[in-house]
């Protein structure tokens, strides 16, 4: 339901240039006039750059589809748009690892965060029938097929340090009715595997997802999570890719936590400046939603000590699919990124 996978063709490319090493954007924009607008141009298109590592120490990927366009707005002298887009380009947002190549790409982002110095943040969404056959249904073909990959990506991780999501909406899926009741048990199974894997690795985080404030009460979903491994985990995840505020979050997180041993949590703040869209089609709200803006930039800091950071885990700009004009689920759509970052000033 709530995608926030990039486009797998383009994300396998920016690895291998991760991996050689790419620490900056194609950043100083040249163009054909003369040496002052080159100047100009490359001001507007300075490299994308690291945030403070005392608040936050998640890897800014330099080579995101936020820092190109960024680059192709002020190669063009849209430098006002550049500006609004680089709100998204310099802060951290997740790696969503793709089905084909797990290791390649786990061991890329997390080479290019280590020699950053940095923690990669990377999200696992990949289960078996995934997302109920809504716009980003798919996953592995079936358990084995998902083990292997969970393999795959705690070979690519190794011994740098990683954060890693685990299955949004996984969870709460078998809770809402959408997941069958014939995958129940191997769901919790999938997930409980897939926590003891990645928690076997010397410098991995792993926060399973635990839905949303708006999704319905903690009293329905913490025997689940129980089920599905949450003890063996750092935390839980909150508000993926969705739009409610930060406060409402922290206080869903708590009664959550208060429940299942008073695990900590994290936040996705990416998109829930403005709050939740109310208008429209009441199961579609989610979707795409107008009159959205960025939310608080990704931190350790937080408002409370159960947080343990506020992250930008749905990457701000990517479709949440085919609904209100918006391209395939986890397509860069750089209209509404520049939505979201205008949003922000307001």
């Amino acid at each position: 339901m709530y995608v926030s996978r990039g486009a797998r063709r383009a994300t396998r490319a920016r690895v291998s240039a991760v991996v050689l090493g790419a620490a900056l954007l194609l950043a100083a924009c040249s163009s054909s006039g003369d040496g002052d607008k080159e100047g100009e141009d490359a001001k507007a298109g300075a490299a994308i750059t690291q945030q403070p590592k005392e608040a936050d120490p998640f890897w800014v990927n330099p080579d995101s589809n936020a820092g190109r366009q960024v680059a192709a707005y002020a190669k063009s002298g849209q430098d006002d748009e550049a500006e609004q887009i680089r709100k998204i380009a310099q802060q951290p947002t997740g790696e969503w690892i793709g089905p084909e190549n797990p290791e390649q790409e786990a061991r890329g982002f997390t080479e290019a965060a280590d020699k950053a110095g940095r923690t990669a943040l990377l999200v696992l969404y990949n289960i078996p029938h995934r997302d109920c056959g809504q716009y980003s249904q798919g996953g592995a073909a079936d358990g084995n097929a998902y083990r292997a990959w969970i393999d795959g990506v705690a070979a690519g991780i190794g011994d740098r340090s990683a954060t890693v999501i685990l299955e949004p909406d996984a969870v709460l899926h078998l809770v809402d009715g959408c997941t069958k009741d014939e995958f129940h048990e191997e769901r919790y199974d999938l997930l409980t595997g897939a926590i003891e894997k990645l928690k076997s690795l010397k410098n991995t985080k792993v926060y399973l997802d635990a839905g949303n404030a708006g999704w319905g009460h903690p009293d329905e979903i913490f025997e689940p999570l129980k089920w599905a491994g949450i003890a063996k985990a750092d935390g839980f995840s909150v508000n993926v890719s969705n739009f409610y505020s930060t406060q409402d979050s922290i206080a869903y997180g708590k009664q959550l936590s208060a429940k299942v041993g008073n695990k900590h949590f994290v936040i996705d703040t990416s998109r829930n400046g403005n709050g939740p869209y109310k208008d429209g089609d009441e199961n579609e709200r989610w979707c795409n939603p107008p009159g959205r803006a960025l939310g608080e930039t990704p931190t350790t800091k937080t408002a409370d000590p159960l947080v343990d950071a506020y992250l930008w885990v749905k990457r701000p700009g990517e479709s949440d699919g085919e609904c209100k004009g918006g391209p395939k689920a986890g397509e860069w759509w750089p209209t509404y990124a520049l939505k979201l970052a205008r949003g922000s000033d307001t």
